[in-house]
């Protein structure tokens, strides 16, 4: 059944993929329409987080939120379609670094390097990475059940220099792979919502009490890997802008927890900056509770 699926959709995605951008997009106005206004789809989630985290807005402003955000959905969801018939140069025209030499840097000293982003703007763009840098680029990923669909990603990521590596095996093959001196560019996307656990760190995330992510920051103090912030905007419709913030080029020296504070200030201020950005239909506060 999962080979009947994806034979019967990719032609449909090879179309899209291959689609000019004005009509590209007048597509995803179409998608979103009958998602949002049609189907509702993850609406009650939506409405829910964005009322905990802006509580003194009003319903009209928590509205333009909610509309643009499912503009935008739409849009990252087509773009990772996009991406499949896109060539790298316009992969670089839509995703500009303002700042590379803050990732090859390390290259320079022979070193890795982590980056830490939210869900928030274009994170499935930052795969072409691999085009301004010699190290190897690395998605820290979910794989999706269906293997045929997961292929395809796979396939469109290391089209643009972009490779991946399951969840549940990256630190095993990180610390591999520098044992064996191969350096790469790690990314993790360090904003899910982790299942509460005994030594589980909390803290306030958009100022509701939640469970975070440590695994990065853990695993960057014990190999002692560099970590930067990537903060990723939308110059404009299907064009996005990456900048990195150096968080510690020495980690073992940092407190703990520090890297996954200062990661999640950051992303925090950010989403303050541009709420529509951000990725509203995940229930990231399933597991909150008061302090």
């Amino acid at each position: 059944m999962n080979a009947v699926i994806y034979y019967l959709a990719f032609p449909l995605l090879y179309v899209i993929s291959r689609l000019p951008f004005p009509i590209f997009y007048g597509l995803s106005d179409l998608v979103c329409f009958f998602l949002y206004r049609v189907f509702g789809y993850r609406k009650k989630v939506v409405r829910s987080n964005l009322k905990r985290v802006f509580p003194d807005l009003s319903e009209k402003e928590l509205l333009k939120i909610e509309r643009d955000f499912y503009s935008h959905l739409c849009d990252l969801f087509l773009e990772i379609i996009k991406s499949m018939g896109m060539s790298k140069k316009e992969m670089m025209k839509r995703f500009q670094v303002v700042n590379i030499e803050a990732l090859t840097q390390f290259e320079k000293e022979n070193r890795s390097a982590f980056i830490m982003c939210g869900h928030y703007a274009s994170w499935e763009w930052m795969m072409s990475l691999g085009y301004h840098m010699k190290h190897n680029g690395y998605g820290i990923y979910t794989p999706i059940r269906n293997p045929y669909f997961d292929n395809l990603i796979k396939k469109i990521r290391s089209r643009h220099n972009a490779f991946m590596i399951a969840q549940r095996t990256a630190a095993a093959e990180i610390k591999r792979m520098e044992e064996d001196n191969e350096r790469g560019v790690f990314g993790f996307a360090s904003d899910q919502s982790p299942r509460p656990k005994p030594l589980t760190y909390w803290r306030s995330f958009l100022g509701i009490h939640v469970p975070v992510y440590t695994g990065a920051e853990r695993l960057a103090r014990e190999l002692n890997i560099p970590i930067v912030f990537a903060k990723i905007k939308r110059v404009k419709r299907g064009y996005y802008q990456a900048e990195f913030k150096l968080m510690t080029d020495q980690p073992k020296a940092s407190p703990p927890n520090y890297i996954t504070d200062t990661f999640t200030d950051w992303l925090e201020a950010q989403i303050y900056e541009d709420p529509s950005q951000y990725f509203w239909t995940h229930n990231r506060f399933r597991h909150a509770k008061k302090k």
